[in-house]
């Protein structure tokens, strides 16, 4: 159990958030830099393009605008040939070119403009959680105390460490290296591993994970593992490697592309060679050839994806929900299992008191004993003590100044308070008879899942304070919600205790509970709940759920008190931590599902008309552009139908 202490100013920072580091800005990007300059160039010869002006003065600005967007790509597809393979990208470009060649150059100018930019948001994603995984790497110090075996101590850099070491971890550092303390005790923030948001006693014998910060007692801890096992350092293995089980599907499509590159590419070549060899005259046979080029290009079935995805992420984003790419908002609706962290999901993370409790032999009201508590505990910074600190003027109580305070790591605080001796801690470190009333008052309120608090006056305890992390008003709604969604009860995984756990779960509903878990733990769950057949969403807040979200089919971090690292690797973020936008997203995601199968046959249906007309008849290229171009309009408008207000309403659950 956590006890009250002092956390000296150098732990106040939040300790499951990465420490401050350099990010890679995005005009560093040469693919950011490529697509703006395109952008630019467009919108500057558009309204003279628009406006009949000569094409003297808007054929500079666009001819600039397809070197522009289509220099990164078009490279890079060369070099694909070179190992003989045909890019898409390569694919887009020539498509391009061949509709300024046959005259639709503002088509083909708008083509590499959103191709380019595409790709840019597509650098801008994979450098930024490179740069959030590379900075996970800062929660391990880079230096460690190690103690000689004459007793000297050494700095040295923490990677040099060897399992046998003994370092010293002072008051306020971050711990070296994952050992068992051998000597000392405090209390250790151990957030960043298990996600709990009160500090763990330590004494000798018990375990410590390297990037955890220590209270304010020292420790001297006995190096288990080398530098480069350590749980943080797995975390950062287990994203990596979790990214990379996603490649399966990335290589599907890369097939599919390839396929549809080859055969267009095969199509085009064949309309033009085959009525060359025929007798036929080269600028008819080169017509036919490009307006197929156009009616077969899959701008259209392009459009009836993005269209839809896009307004469900624009009104998901209006409504508090980032959705990070429009692949995400699409597998949103194909999740059928759930996984919840609890603290900072369904609770605030932060500790609140919930329990004033005097004993009848201490004459002392509710308001008295809170009174006391607070003005002892007024100097500490433990979450423990801010709880019951912050309670006080919520009661109309006015603290007054403590005299004489002390804090003992493990153990709790003391304070003059009025004349009167005061110690505010641990149950089991304050009290020697396990059978007291204090004593077993301390013990109910810890199997209901509180933190006890003891106070004692003057040698006698007076009472038991309780303090527990406040569910959030939505997390039974929304959880009741999720579970309709996806037809099974959400999984509840956690680093919290049992007891709490379980105690939470009943308030939201849920029965299937895993507590005690470790990053890997929960890694293993999804894994676990994957091979059962389950596509898994993972709702988490800290460093130690990035693993999970990052396996997980879609992943989604609580926005304000969300670690750097979760929101990196999350695929959507919930920015005002509303739970019940939640199963609303999904249900929106499902919504937008359908409207995307609607596209497709609309769009499918004119590409195979429009084709087979080319190939069998003579489709006018006017024609052919007004059937390519109408059926991409349909097909926008029917997506931009997920653009209103309403369309969140309508997704939004039923209240029960």
């Amino acid at each position: 159990m956590s006890s009250v202490l002092e956390r000296p100013p150098t732990a106040a920072a939040g300790p499951d958030q990465v420490p401050p580091r350099p990010r890679t800005r995005i005009l560093a990007l040469p693919e950011a830099r490529w697509a703006l300059a395109a952008l630019g160039l467009f919108l500057a010869g558009l309204p003279l393009y628009l406006l009949d002006a000569p094409a003297g003065l808007w054929g500079p600005l666009f001819a600039a605008t397809y070197v522009a967007g289509s220099w990164e790509s078009g490279w890079e597809g060369l070099k694909a040939l070179k190992d003989k393979t045909l890019d898409v990208d390569l694919l887009m470009v020539v498509a391009a070119l061949g509709a300024a060649a046959i005259g639709q150059v503002l088509d083909g100018a708008l083509l590499i403009v959103i191709f380019a930019t595409s790709g840019a948001l597509e650098a801008i994603a994979t450098v930024r959680t490179a740069d959030s995984v590379r900075g996970l790497l800062d929660l391990a110090p880079e230096t460690a105390t190690r103690i000689a075996d004459d007793g000297t101590e050494q700095t040295v850099p923490a990677d040099s460490l060897a399992v046998g070491d003994v370092i010293l971890v002072r008051p306020g550092e971050r711990v070296g290296a994952d050992g068992r303390v051998v000597d000392g005790a405090s209390d250790v923030d151990q957030a960043t591993i298990t996600g709990e948001p009160l500090p763990d006693s330590k004494q000798p014998g018990d375990e410590v994970f390297a990037g955890t910060l220590n209270g304010s007692g020292a420790l001297r801890v006995k190096v288990e593992r080398d530098p480069s096992e350590a749980v943080i350092a797995r975390i950062v293995a287990m994203v990596e490697e979790a990214a990379e089980t996603k490649a399966p599907t990335q290589l599907f499509i890369e097939k599919i592309e390839q396929r549809y590159s080859l055969g267009m590419v095969a199509a085009t070549l064949l309309i033009f060679v085959v009525p060359l060899l025929m007798g036929a005259d080269l600028h008819s046979t080169l017509l036919r050839a490009m307006t197929f080029m156009i009616v077969a290009s899959p701008c259209a079935v392009v459009l009836a994806t993005m269209p839809p995805l896009l307004s469900a992420m624009a009104n998901a984003g209006r409504h508090g929900v980032l959705v990070k790419s429009a692949v995400v908002m699409e597998r949103l609706g194909q999740i059928d299992a759930v996984a919840l962290d609890k603290t900072g999901t369904l609770t605030e993370g932060t500790p609140r008191l919930t329990d004033l409790r005097p004993l009848d032999t201490s004459g002392l009201e509710e308001g008295e004993l809170l009174h006391v508590a607070a003005v002892t505990e007024h100097p500490s910074e433990h979450p423990l003590a801010r709880a019951v600190v912050d309670a006080a003027p919520a009661c109309g109580l006015a603290l007054t100044t403590a005299e004489g305070f002390s804090s003992t790591p493990g153990t709790g605080v003391t304070a003059t308070v009025d004349g009167r001796a005061v110690a505010v801690g641990s149950p089991a470190r304050l009290l020697d008879d396990p059978t007291h009333p204090a004593a077993v008052l301390a013990a109910e309120l810890e199997e209901d899942g509180r933190t006890a608090v003891v106070v004692i006056l003057d040698g006698n305890p007076v009472g038991v304070i309780g303090i527990a992390d406040r569910l959030r008003p939505e997390a039974a709604t929304a959880t009741r919600a999720l579970a309709e969604l996806v037809g099974r009860t959400p999984v509840l995984i956690t680093g919290d205790n049992p007891r709490a756990a379980a105690r939470l779960a009943a308030e939201v509903g849920i029965t299937d509970v895993r507590a005690g878990l470790l990053p890997q733990d929960k890694l293993a769950t999804v894994h676990q709940l994957q091979n059962d057949g389950a596509k898994v969403l993972v709702v988490g807040d800290g460093v130690n759920d990035a693993p999970a979200l990052a396996a997980a089919h879609t992943g989604i971090a609580m926005g304000r008190a969300g670690s750097d690292l979760a929101l990196e690797t999350a695929d959507a973020v919930v920015v005002r931590d509303e739970l019940a936008t939640i199963p609303t997203v999904v249900n929106l995601s499902r919504r937008a599902r359908t409207l995307v199968i609607q596209n497709l046959v609309i769009a499918g249906t004119f590409l195979t008309a429009l084709v087979v007309w080319d190939l069998v008849g003579v489709l006018p290229l006017p024609l052919g552009v007004a059937g390519h171009e109408g059926s991409t309009v349909l097909v926008g408008l029917n997506g931009l139908r997920l653009l209103a207000d309403g369309a969140w309403r309508r997704a939004r659950p039923a209240a029960r």
